[in-house]
């Protein structure tokens, strides 16, 4: 079940009928929900079901629903199981038979890419990127060429360097938009070019979590001369097979064409 992700008012009225009738409520935080169910005068049992409590919530949920009780599950923001617990829980009770019934609302991915003024078509969501910038830079060259509007979620403390590698792996010429503080008071939503947000000192620690959108890069089919470049430098740094995976991977061409070419390259 979606909650807000700030505003308070974008609760929905079904959303508050089944946690009044809920019997138990799975909380990511029990804290952050009790607050939620005070503001409306509502009371319920809560258990806690982050990704450390899933695993013992999961049965005790299963057992409610046995006995033909309601079991409401929720994240501390916006619509669970995107990018937050709550797999788990959908997945045993679908394949145990209870019904699963989604009650929409709230969702900051899809807020986002609402105002990010990006093409909607069609999008990628890949939650949050690596942490460290290495695991991160090959994340991003794994979607590189995807055709679609990519939106990420990131923590304020790594939106710097997060912007910075998407930048140079994405290319710094792509539309971008980072939205941060969506639905509250200080909303802020900033559009441009990657190379300039990663530029930005707004962006060098934000407080929260963000959305980051990076529009659809400009399809440029790569040639023999690119691929021969792209195969040098890399056998540089490593074995034929390893090359011409890492070089397949970036420009989209075939694996096993670019590995006979890497052996001629190498004698």
């Amino acid at each position: 079940m979606a909650t807000p992700i700030g505003n308070l008012r974008d609760i929905t009225l079904r959303a508050l009928d089944v946690l009044a009738q809920a019997d138990l409520v799975l909380a990511e935080d029990t804290r952050v929900s009790a607050k939620l169910l005070q503001a409306f005068g509502l009371s319920a049992k809560l258990e806690r079901c982050d990704e450390h409590g899933e695993a013992r919530a999961t049965p005790r949920a299963l057992a409610v629903l046995a006995d033909g009780g309601r079991v409401a599950l929720v994240s501390d923001a916006g619509t669970p199981l995107v990018s937050d617990p709550g797999y788990r829980v959908v997945r045993e009770a679908a394949e145990a038979g209870f019904p699963v019934i989604p009650i929409p609302g709230a969702s900051a991915l899809l807020a986002g890419l609402a105002a990010s003024g990006l093409p909607t078509d069609r999008f990628l969501f890949v939650g949050f990127p690596p942490a460290k910038s290495a695991a991160r830079r090959t994340f991003l060259a794994e979607i590189a060429g995807v055709r679609a509007t990519l939106v990420f979620f990131e923590g304020g403390s790594r939106l710097a360097d997060s912007l910075a590698d998407m930048a140079d792996v994405l290319g710094g010429t792509r539309e971008a938009v980072v939205c941060r503080e969506l639905t509250k008071l200080y909303e802020t939503i900033v559009r441009g070019p990657l190379a300039a947000l990663a530029a930005d000192p707004q962006f060098e620690a934000p407080r929260g979590e963000l959305v980051v959108l990076v529009g659809p890069g400009r399809e440029v089919q790569a040639t023999a001369a690119d691929a021969d470049a792209a195969l040098t430098e890399a056998l540089g740094r490593l074995k034929p097979a390893d090359a011409a995976a890492e070089v397949a991977k970036a420009l989209g061409l075939p694996r096993r064409e670019l590995y006979r070419r890497a052996l001629e390259l190498k004698r």
